[in-house]
């Protein structure tokens, strides 16, 4: 936490060397342009809007964000189909699975752009939205134009546009749990060619959950977060926007509960030790564009910084087992060049290069405290040495000690991409291709040491120390292909596409502190000529510090429709993927404390979405629907096969409903009433590869009404309105299980001026 208070003062030096503000020149020296129009929402990589366009995707905008009350990546579960993005731990842990692609740790599933920026560590993925203008969610692997990573799909979020909007919003809310929204934006245009907006937002709670050993909340929670950008008409050619965002989060998280799997109950939230998560996040991202006759080119520069903590009482139990504390601090660069025609005609094509270099620092020790060093070592050794000396045993003389580890995590890669797109009649033909390089290392340093004593032969303790320098650097080289092919009929858009997508390879920074405990007490076994049986890990530095990249092949066949005078919107698909060379976490066997992603399955998952849209006078519907069904065809994890069994995390179904009306009840003031009712589902999800464990289909119903008159509103919100019990998520943890359970019922009021 200091070294995070430190990193402020450090971060608003490092603030004026990206944030550009240009001058303002005299009117009279001012050239005056003739402007064409301003884009509100653009994507850089995309040429035509997506309903033109052979993929799967679902658009939110403002108005709908604002009316589902989307304030953050986690409250789109459900709003998608096929699409979870689970609401456990803390903000840096929440998975997001798209049809069944997923993952709990290490490397993201899917992509993440917000204003044409990716975001390249997952845990800044779930951050408080601010002002957004839309969110795009594109499903089915993205890697020809987004490359790594993007194997489920990607989320594109662009903000508010300072250039095509301007005034001031004000907003305030309040809700059960102590919670606290204040938000407040401007949006200024002083010139034709300069715009800016500055945005701020915090929110705040206690949460729902109390830790029964102290009566302290276990979810309490403070974020907060601002920006600023900067639209500026540099000639009738080119603009530039440079927007600096910065957010902050404290949370006391990890809300895990130990769960009874024969009752299906789960206990209250008991630990002893702190559960917080810390986060201070930076990036700045200055895009230039061009506009000619021809072609348009941009090109995006960021730079982005975290620094986060997490402290974890790693046994989530009221005993003093062990500890973790994860320190990260990263530093990362980006640079994408896009170029494609200016103008739309029967050959479209897109080319582009992109950059990245990306540093970790990390410290993560782990601290064994009294009951640890008891159950999960002395326990251990003492029933081997026992087997050969029934009246001796092994003491340690600390109360605790800590296993230390030290990360450093360089990686770098560039990559060339085109697509291109032929129309013949009412055909279209579509290819594309990226060439992806990566290279990534590792430097570890670990180490601990215990004082010991053998009862049998030794009168005083001996010190005994363990030292574990890894080094290891991966290469990955890819080639990502696509091809589609659409056909345009009176009433919309068919198509059928494949897709190669892969998910990069990386190192297993959670498995260290098990194998460095398990060197130092071979160590200790072979110091006293005691061969401990059982007690060589089925892994080791050399097996276990890296994995290998995924891949997966996505064929799907869909169509975008517009029905009864383009009131009526319906988008359909199926698909059917292949996920070989599969990362999953996989848990070592017995009372571990660590984790390890391995290349242990290869998966086969089909399913279909179904999402329909109808607006009429005050009328509002939309409707989404997601089956997914996915199996191992292989999975190995080195304890048990489970091949033919339920991939699990990634939900069955997922389904949500939304209806909305309008009420006019002053047109001198233009005073209206808008109501909007909602009910969002998942379900089955399987907890573990055995299938023995699962969540079954539930629902929530959600309810909103406002009054908007001129430039106020207010208005009252609920979620969960039936107090409907559901779990998030479920682990085990040195042979135990635990949940996390689902928020209750959540009510709230809000105020909003717009100036």
């Amino acid at each position: 936490m200091k070294k995070i208070k430190k990193q402020l003062a450090e971060w608003i030096c490092y603030a004026r060397y990206f944030i550009f503000i240009p001058p303002l020149s005299p009117a009279d020296t001012v050239p005056v342009y003739e402007l064409p129009p301003v884009t509100v929402v653009a994507s850089l990589k995309q040429a035509v809007v997506y309903a033109e366009q052979p993929l799967s995707f679902t658009s939110i905008d403002r108005e709908d964000l604002e009316a589902s009350r989307i304030a953050e990546p986690k409250n789109l579960s459900l709003n998608v189909p096929n699409f979870l993005h689970a609401d456990y731990g803390a903000r840096m842990t929440g998975s997001i699975y798209i049809r069944g692609i997923g993952s709990r740790m290490e490397q993201p599933a899917a992509g993440l752009y917000v204003d044409n920026v990716p975001v390249l560590n997952k845990n800044n993925f779930d951050f408080d939205y601010l002002d957004i203008e839309r969110i795009d969610v594109l499903r089915g692997p993205q890697g020809t134009l987004y490359g790594r990573n993007a194997v489920g799909g990607v989320m594109d979020v662009h903000t508010l546009s300072p250039a095509a909007y301007q005034g001031t919003r004000l907003q305030a809310g309040y809700g059960n749990g102590n919670a606290w929204k204040l938000q407040a934006s401007t949006y200024q245009k002083p010139t034709e060619r300069f715009a800016f907006s500055v945005a701020l937002k915090h929110s705040s709670g206690d949460g729902f959950q109390t830790n029964s050993f102290d009566g302290s909340p276990a979810d309490r929670f403070l974020n907060e977060s601002g920006r600023v950008k900067i639209q500026l008409r540099l000639s009738p050619e080119w603009k530039m926007e440079n927007s600096l965002s910065a957010g902050f989060v404290k949370q006391a998280g990890f809300a895990y509960s130990l769960y009874d799997e024969e009752t299906k109950q789960a206990m209250p939230v008991n630990h002893n030790d702190p559960c917080t998560y810390v986060r201070l996040g930076l990036t700045d991202g200055l895009t230039f564009q061009y506009a000619g006759n021809v072609v348009r080119f941009s090109s995006t520069t960021s730079y982005q910084r975290t620094d986060d903590e997490m402290v974890l009482d790693q046994d989530f139990r009221p005993v003093s087992m062990f500890t973790l504390s994860q320190a990260q601090r990263e530093n990362a660069f980006t640079q994408e060049f896009v170029v494609r025609p200016a103008q739309k005609k029967k050959w479209q094509w897109i080319s582009g290069a992109f950059g990245f270099y990306r540093h970790v620092d990390m410290e993560a020790p782990v601290m064994f405290k009294k009951d640890g060093i008891d159950e999960l070592i002395l326990a251990n050794a003492n029933a081997g040495i026992q087997a050969v000396f029934p009246e001796a045993a092994l003491l340690i003389k600390e109360t605790r000690f800590p296993v230390e580890s030290y990360f450093d995590l360089p990686a770098y890669g560039f990559s060339l991409y085109h697509q291109s797109t032929f129309v013949a009649g009412r055909w279209e033909f579509t290819g594309g291709m990226r060439a992806d390089f990566e290279h990534a290392a590792i430097a570890y340093a670990g180490s601990t040491a215990i004082s010991y004593r053998f009862s049998m032969t030794m009168p005083d303790y001996k010190p005994l120390s363990v030292a574990m320098p890894v080094r290891r650097h991966d290469s990955f080289f890819e080639i990502l292909p696509k091809v589609a092919v659409a056909y345009q009929t009176g009433i919309g858009k068919l198509y059928a596409s494949a897709a190669r997508g892969y998910k990069t390879g990386g190192f297993n920074t959670q498995i260290f502190s098990d194998i460095l405990q398990n060197r130092m007490m071979n160590a200790l076994m072979s110091d006293l000529g005691v061969y401990l049986n059982g007690s060589e890990p089925p892994y080791n530095a050399e097996t276990a510090v890296s994995y290998a990249p995924e891949y997966i092949w996505n064929h799907e066949a869909g169509g975008h429709f517009k029905l009864l005078g383009e009131q009526l919107s319906v988008d359909a698909a199926v698909f059917y993927i292949d996920c070989r060379n599969q990362q999953l976490t996989v848990f070592p066997p017995g009372k571990t404390t660590g984790r390890l992603m391995s290349n242990a399955g290869h998966t086969q998952i089909f399913g279909g979405e179904l999402s329909a849209g109808y607006r009429y006078k005050n009328i509002r519907f939309k409707g989404n629907y997601g089956y997914t069904h996915a199996t191992f065809l292989r999975y190995s994890s080195g304890n048990e096969d489970y091949a033919g069994n339920r991939a699990p995390y990634a939900p069955t179904n997922t389904l949500s409903l939304h209806g909305g009306y309008k009420w006019d009840v002053s047109r001198k003031r233009a005073g209206s009433i808008l109501l909007d009712v909602s009910l969002h589902g998942a379900g089955k999800i399987y907890w573990s590869e055995s299938n023995t464990v699962y969540q079954p289909f539930y629902g929530l119903l959600n309810a909103d009404i406002t009054f908007q008159t001129g430039s106020f509103g207010c208005g009252l919100w609920a979620k969960n309105l039936t107090g409907t019990d559901y779990n998030t998520f479920y682990f085990k943890s040195v042979g135990r299980s635990f949940v996390q359970q689902g928020k209750p019922v959540q009510l709230g009021a809000f105020i909003s001026l717009i100036l």
